[in-house]
């Protein structure tokens, strides 16, 4: 994809290594393509909902992040999904023409563009995250006890070392902002 930001600079093992690799008896690259099609599957639902309005993916996870951090900048945005500025511009501007996004200056700094979802994105929001929260119950129930936390650490050991806790505090940051709202009074 042309407008995804990449700096991977490790050595990746050749092919014979990868086919050839197994783990308890498992190929990985089942274990590889199992990952695309749950994926493809765990974002299908959304993109159902999405494409009688014309909106795909990017769409989706700006919804998602702006609903998840009310008041995030842009440029935080950009960092988390690591897609060009462009790209995200053309998304914000559907978003925002659309009524799903408001996009307003900083109080301290007039040039800061600060994203809030509107009632519209905060439905489609819950609406998302039901139905992939349903997904990912079932999975875990049919995993039996203890299967959250291992499928919990073993995404986040999938994200980039030096990733992983700014993505931990991102999610702390998130819930803990979500529960004063609920303290408040508010919906999300």
């Amino acid at each position: 994809m042309a407008d995804i930001n990449s700096a991977v600079t490790t050595a990746l093992p050749d092919d014979g290594e990868i086919l050839g690799g197994e783990r308890e008896g498992v190929p990985l690259v089942d274990l590889i393509e199992l990952l695309f099609f749950a994926y493809r599957d765990f974002v299908g639902d959304p993109d159902e909902i999405l494409a009688p309005i014309g909106f795909g993916r990017a769409h989706h996870r700006v919804i998602h992040f702006v609903n998840r951090h009310p008041g995030m900048r842009v440029a935080d945005l950009l960092e988390i999904l690591q897609i060009t500025k462009q790209s995200l511009g053309r998304v914000l501007r559907e978003l925002v023409n659309e009524g799903f996004v408001e996009s307003r200056a900083g109080e301290v700094d007039r040039r800061q563009r600060l994203l809030y979802p509107t009632a519209k994105a905060q439905q489609l929001a819950r609406d998302f995250v039901g139905i992939q929260s349903r997904r990912i119950a079932r999975a875990l129930d049919a995993c039996g006890p203890g299967a959250q936390e291992t499928v919990q650490r073993f995404l986040l050991t999938m994200i980039d070392p030096d990733d992983r806790d700014g993505v931990e505090r991102l999610i702390q940051k998130a819930d803990r902002s979500r529960r004063a709202r609920e303290g408040a009074g508010e919906t999300t």
